[in-house]
């Protein structure tokens, strides 16, 4: 009897660490640099080069660099919570509205955002929809996108490669 007992506490153990394991959420902290042969770039869309992320419990913080199309790159740093509320910033004039939330069930993150661009006949908006997910086998993060502007869309993925720090 003492036998099953124990059995049966081990078991439950098991049962509950396994369900811990799988309820943690994916680790996005650090910087991360393009690998641009994995990557699937669309035509006249721009190029995420790097990013640096700070997740602290329901925060999100990070710094992209995006490549201009003549070799330099512009940065900009957003602060966000991961409760799906939205955000204003400005970048370089333009407001771009984000929001971010976690996906328990596909074990990624969504980011959110729209940026209202003014041109010569008037405003128009970038949408973009974005989900985050590691890839633990191949020690990458993939960003998959979605963007809408001007009734065209495109989609691809930016696949990044963690920067370890020289040491």
């Amino acid at each position: 009897m003492k036998r099953i007992k124990i059995f049966i506490l081990v078991m439950v153990l098991a049962i509950s660490s396994s369900f811990v394991v799988t309820a943690q959420k994916a680790d996005f902290n650090g910087t991360w640099k393009i690998d641009r042969t994995k990557s699937t770039l669309p035509e006249y869309t721009p190029v995420l080069t790097k990013i640096d992320i700070r997740i602290n419990s329901d925060s999100l913080l990070t710094e992209r660099y995006y490549d201009t199309g003549d070799g330099q790159e512009y940065p900009f740093t957003e602060n966000l919570t991961l409760d799906g509320k939205e955000y204003n910033i400005t970048i370089y004039e333009m407001p771009r509205k984000t929001k971010a939330s976690w996906s328990e069930q596909d074990g990624f993150l969504t980011v959110e955002s729209t940026i209202t661009i003014s041109g010569d006949s008037g405003p128009t908006e970038f949408i973009s929809k974005e989900s985050w997910k590691i890839d633990k086998t191949n020690n990458t993060f993939a960003i998959s996108f979605k963007n809408k502007m001007s009734g065209n869309d495109s989609e691809g993925a930016f696949i990044l490669n963690k920067v370890v720090p020289n040491k």
